[in-house]
C-alpha cells in the first residue's frame, strides 16, 4: 500500500539525538537538517533547513532533562513544521513526561499530562507515537490518533534468552501488577507483588499558628506477596526515576532470601543519584531501553541498554505506508499487547 505522501522526513530535537539517528539508519534515510539552538536569554530557536511542503514529517523528541527545554523544543518544532506546509506532522515521543499527573488526586492541583497533550495538539501534531505511558488513560487526553507502543517484549526477550527455570517476576507495587503478570506469563514464570505505601512526614515550619506542611512522600514497602526464597527475582517497572521504591523492594527481597536480583524498566529517568545507588546495590543487572539518553556518568557495568530504534522505525514506516500498526504487537508478543 502506498502513502498519499510521496516522501518521508524525520527531524529531531536535542532530547535523544542518538535514537533519532538510529531510527533513520534503519529507515535508510538521513536525519532531517534542522537548526535547534538557544539564545543567551534562553529563548529556543528552530529552523528547518530543507523544504517539507506536503511531506510526511515525523518529529522525534524524547522529553528528557532539562525537561522544560525538551518540551519547548518539541512544541516549536511542531509549529515550524505546520507553518512550513508539511502534509502531515507526527510527534514521536519515546518518553512522555508528566505521566504521573494524570488525575486530580488532591485539591487544587492540575492535570499536567492533559495540559501537555493539549499543547502538543495546538502546536501542530496531527498524530502521536509514544512508548509505555505511565497511565493508559493519557491516550484519552488526545483528540488526534495516538499509537502507544510497548517495549516490554524487548525486556521479555532479554530474560527469555537466559533460559532460567527458577525465575520469578516481581511487581514493585499493586498498581503495576497487571503488566507484571503479563510479563510473567510471557516468560512462563510465577509472579510476586510488593505491597507499598507512602508515608507523609510532617515538617514544622516554625511560623505563627503552628503550621505544618507535608514533605514529599517516601515509599515504604511493607511486604512481598509470593514466595521468592531461593529464586532469581526480576523486578519490572515502566520507569525508574529516583529508584527509591525499587531499591526498597530490593532490600525486602534480600531479607526474604532471594538468590539473585535483577531489575528492568522501559524508561531510565535515573534522576539525581539513582544510577550510583543502583551501581552500589545488590542488583546484578538493570536492563532498560534507549527511550531516554544515558550519559556516561549514568552508566555502569551492570547496566544493559536495549534499543527501541527498530520498533519505532518499523512503526514509522507502517504509518507512512498506511499499513496497520496493530500487526506488530500480535507478531512480537500477544501477551503484552
Amino acid at each position: 500500500m502506498s502513502s498519499r505522501f510521496d516522501e518521508m522526513r524525520v527531524f529531531s530535537g536535542s532530547g535523544n539525538l542518538p535514537l533519532a539517528h538510529a531510527i533513520c539508519e534503519r529507515l535508510g534515510i538521513l536525519l532531517g537538517d534542522a537548526t535547534v539552538t538557544q539564545f543567551s536569554n534562553q529563548n529556543i530557536f528552530v529552523k528547518l533547513n530543507e523544504s517539507i511542503r506536503e511531506k510526511d514529517v515525523f518529529v522525534v523528541q524524547s522529553l528528557s532533562l532539562p525537561l522544560s527545554d525538551a518540551i519547548m523544543e518539541l512544541l516549536i518544532m511542531l509549529d515550524a513544521c505546520r507553518r512550513a506546509s508539511a502534509g502531515r506532522v507526527t510527534a514521536v515521543i519515546p518518553y512522555y513526561a508528566y505521566g504521573r499527573t494524570d488525575k486530580k488526586d488532591q485539591p487544587r492541583v492540575p492535570i499536567t499530562a492533559r495540559l501537555l497533550a493539549d499543547m502538543i495538539q495546538v502546536a501542530g501534531a496531527q498524530q502521536v507515537i509514544t512508548l509505555d505511558l505511565h497511565a493508559g488513560q493519557i491516550q484519552g487526553f488526545f483528540t488526534i490518533p495516538l499509537d502507544e507502543l510497548t517495549a516490554m517484549p524487548l525486556l521479555v526477550r532479554h530474560f527469555a534468552e537466559k533460559g532460567w527455570d527458577d525465575a520469578i517476576i516481581v511487581s514493585p507495587d499493586v498498581g503495576f501488577a497487571k503488566r507484571a503478570r503479563n510479563f510473567a506469563e510471557s516468560l512462563n514464570v510465577p509472579l510476586a507483588i510488593a505491597e507499598k505505601r507512602r508515608v507523609q512526614e510532617l515538617n514544622h515550619k516554625g511560623v505563627p499558628g503552628m503550621h505544618f506542611e507535608p514533605s514529599p512522600s517516601q515509599p515504604q514497602v511493607l511486604n512481598i506477596i509470593g514466595d521468592v526464597k531461593g529464586k532469581r527475582c526480576i523486578i519490572v517497572d515502566d520507569e525508574i526515576s529516583t529508584g527509591s521504591s525499587m531499591l526498597e523492594v530490593v532490600r525486602l527481597l534480600e531479607q526474604q532470601g532471594a538468590s539473585e536480583i535483577y531489575a528492568c524498566c522501559v524508561h531510565p529517568v535515573l534522576a539525581a543519584d539513582a544510577a550510583e545507588r543502583f551501581a552500589n546495590s545488590s542488583v546484578i543487572e538493570l536492563v532498560t531501553t534507549d527511550t531516554l539518553p544515558l550519559p556516561p556518568e549514568k552508566r555502569w557495568p551492570g547496566l544493559t541498554v536495549l534499543s527501541v530504534a527498530t520498533l519505532l522505525s518499523e512503526v514509522i514506516q507502517r504509518i507512512h505506508s498506511g499499513v496497520s500498526v496493530d500487526h506488530i504487537f500480535h507478531r512480537r508478543n500477544p501477551a503484552l499487547s
